[in-house]
């Protein structure tokens, strides 16, 4: 339980940039280079570029357009798993489990949906001469909507201990906008150094991001949801405190994304 300073203290915004940007930084790595990258690179490629918007390969199959979303949803599970022991961790660690959790499956899920409406990225190149391809994009954006629509239930609550005291929503909006702006920030930064050019920025930097993660923008009203009226017996998590440490690692994770993934590597053999 929180002491009384914890209570009456408020989470580091510094801290809490720096761990939305690391988990941003590991579900996109894990989406393009685990899922999408090593699908491609197992599968014959002899060139591959990677930056934060694209996978380019000299081969293409469905199962390396899926294995994207794949690694995603993987990956939210593995974190749910974790953090079924939530006390174990500290305040700052839990967070970044919740946040890479969120992102993993809002970006997989999310991408479903976002195939099926648009008729662009990964889920289109999977259902591709599909017949009836109609049927094949409704089935998309029904399942899309139906496991987003679970995954912000799951998110929402993981985040519960991160409710303020006496019903004040503040530290939750700051806890999950804080994220979605600097994600957003990050993902179009990282876009516009890509090579690739201004058309992936919009349509799959700032709308993958953007999109994908609007499940954070209502969240604190899910979490008082879940919760149920005055919150109940909930447990308090205490307050994320400044940490060196975080700070640097986002500092890093940032810098890579941005100039070094956002330039794109390629490998060849």
């Amino acid at each position: 339980m929180p002491t009384d300073t914890d209570v009456g203290e408020r989470d580091d915004r510094l801290t809490v940039i720096a761990i939305s940007v690391l988990a941003y930084v590991v579900q996109d790595l894990l989406h393009e280079g685990l899922g999408h990258g090593v699908t491609a690179w197992l599968s014959g490629a002899h060139r591959l570029t990677m930056s934060t918007v694209a996978l380019q390969s000299d081969i293409g199959s469905r199962w390396i357009s899926a294995n994207g979303t794949l690694a995603n949803l993987a990956t939210g599970g593995i974190f749910w798993m974790i953090l079924r022991s939530p006390q174990r961790y500290a305040p700052a660690t839990r967070y970044f489990f919740v946040m890479t959790m969120a992102g993993s499956f809002f970006t997989g899920f999310g991408y479903f949906f976002y195939s099926g409406v648009a008729g662009f990225g990964d889920w289109e190149a999977v259902i591709r001469g599909l017949q009836p391809h109609w049927a094949w994009r409704l089935g998309l954006i029904g399942i899309g909507a139906a496991t987003y629509y679970a995954s912000m239930l799951v998110v929402a609550e993981a985040l519960k201990p991160f409710q303020a005291t006496g019903g004040n929503g503040g530290r939750l909006r700051a806890l999950c906008w804080t994220p979605y702006f600097s994600e957003g920030v990050l993902a179009g930064l990282g876009g516009l150094l890509n090579p690739i050019g201004i058309f992936y920025v919009l349509t799959s930097a700032l709308a993958s991001t953007l999109g994908a993660n609007a499940g954070l923008l209502p969240m604190p009203g899910f979490v008082r949801w879940v919760s149920g009226e005055g919150g109940g017996d909930v447990e308090q998590a205490p307050p994320i405190r400044r940490s060196a440490a975080w700070i640097a690692a986002g500092a890093v994770a940032g810098a890579i994304f941005v100039f070094v993934l956002g330039r794109g590597i390629t490998w060849t053999r």
